[in-house]
């Protein structure tokens, strides 16, 4: 650790964080346990993946994992049928390149790793059918320049799809942000951005189909819970004031019409700073 009681890689951070007996769940949730290939396995078989795996329906192909790093997404492309390219820069065997490799030895797919950063591709133009990244645009050190890499090294026709990006209301939040971010305070490196912003980033660079994904529209993003907990967890903090309520709540949350007007009104009150939302676009 450094003198300021943060580490020094990220790789540093998370070893810590899965010898703390307390970060168990926590740990798990982020797909960071032993053995890799378990994890990997658990999410392949997610609400999360399966929601992504909707949307990606009827797809196939060459497919690039940005920011790819333990490398469970490019795992799950892959047993799904994609030819994957993992873009990784750290070169951590923890939560890095070499992990990915690891992976795809032990699991025998054929997962090529690429240790560069988004701006700057090292690849032809319209080399790939996907475009995938989970929780990596808010990590880019210029997100314009990366957008436009994606459209060029995407071929016609193909998909770029970005999930569980941290999202903020107003830049006055971003601190509060890190402040409640369970990882942030051990090594930094995280960030979050206005709405608007990755909107720009996205269509500024090309891309002429863009749909978003708000927090409470998939588990795409309200992922580890499933709808069943985030119901309870929504009845729950209804009730608490009239604990006698719960049961009654949550089972009108079941109701299809109910859920839709409770969720559109979720939707315009939420400002949590670093909530989840995902992008879909195409060229």
């Amino acid at each position: 650790m450094s003198a300021e009681g943060t580490f020094v890689s990220w790789e540093d951070a998370v070893s810590w964080l899965r010898r703390q007996p307390d970060k168990a769940q926590l740990v798990r949730e982020c797909y960071y346990d032993d053995p890799p290939l378990a994890a990997a396995n658990r999410y392949l078989t997610s609400d999360e993946w399966v929601a992504v795996r909707a949307i990606l329906a009827g797809r196939c192909g060459r497919a690039l994992d940005v920011g790819a790093g333990r490398g469970i997404a490019s795992y799950a492309l892959a047993r799904d049928g994609f030819v994957v390219t993992a873009l990784e820069p750290d070169p951590s065997a923890l939560v890095g390149a070499d992990a990915i490799r690891a992976l795809a030895h032990e699991s025998g797919l054929p997962i090529a790793v690429v240790e560069q950063v988004s701006e700057g591709l090292p690849f032809a133009n319209a080399q790939f059918d996907l475009v995938f990244a989970r929780a990596a645009l808010h990590h880019a050190r210029d997100l314009a320049a990366a957008c436009r890499e994606f459209l060029r090294v995407l071929k016609p026709g193909g998909l770029f799809l970005a999930i569980r990006e941290h999202v903020i209301s107003k830049p006055a939040d971003l601190p509060r942000f890190f402040a409640q971010h369970p990882l942030h305070h051990l090594y930094g490196g995280e960030n979050a951005l206005l709405l608007a912003q990755y909107r720009a980033a996205i269509s500024g660079a090309g891309f002429r189909k863009l749909a978003v994904l708000s927090p409470w529209q998939s588990p795409i993003n309200y992922a580890p819970r499933n709808l069943a907990a985030l119901k309870d967890e929504l009845a729950a903090r209804a009730a608490a004031p009239l604990p006698a309520l719960r049961r009654a709540l949550r089972s009108a949350l079941d109701v299809g019409a109910v859920w839709q007007v409770t969720r559109a009104a979720l939707e315009r009150i939420d400002s949590r700073p670093g909530r989840l939302y995902s992008f879909v676009a195409q060229p």
